[in-house]
């Protein structure tokens, strides 16, 4: 089912709430007649509007969250393999460097070539 015209209807339907909430404001004003259409006031007509408003902006974030799901992923799963790669290199480079110095410890304590016939 498409989720636009849904999102559309609940826009009607909260603009149709808010000139229903300023007629019967602009009634209350000008007459001493208070009409509450349904038990509602003006002020509940303005929060029902409120709610479809708010009901419209919730399926519009999360259509376009689905929308853009497989392209956030893939970014995501790129930036966790960057990261692994960056600490894969570091521990690399750790272990190199851990390795490195006992090999400079030996060569230090072999004889050099050109004394070693005197």
């Amino acid at each position: 089912m498409p989720i636009l015209p849904l999102i559309d209807l609940m826009i009607l339907l909260s603009s149709g709430s808010l000139i229903v909430a300023f007629v019967l404001k602009g009634v209350a004003l000008t007459t001493h007649y208070r009409p509450a259409p349904m038990g509602l006031g003006p002020f509940d007509w303005v929060i029902v509007a409120a709610v479809f408003l708010a009901f419209a902006v919730a399926l519009a974030a999360r259509t376009w969250v689905k929308l853009n799901e497989p392209k956030l992923l893939t970014l995501r799963r790129a930036e966790d393999q960057r990261r692994a790669e960056e600490i894969a290199a570091r521990e690399a480079e750790q272990v190199h460097a851990q390795i490195e110095p006992d090999t400079a410890a030996v060569q230090a304590d072999e004889p050099s070539p050109g004394l070693a016939g005197r």
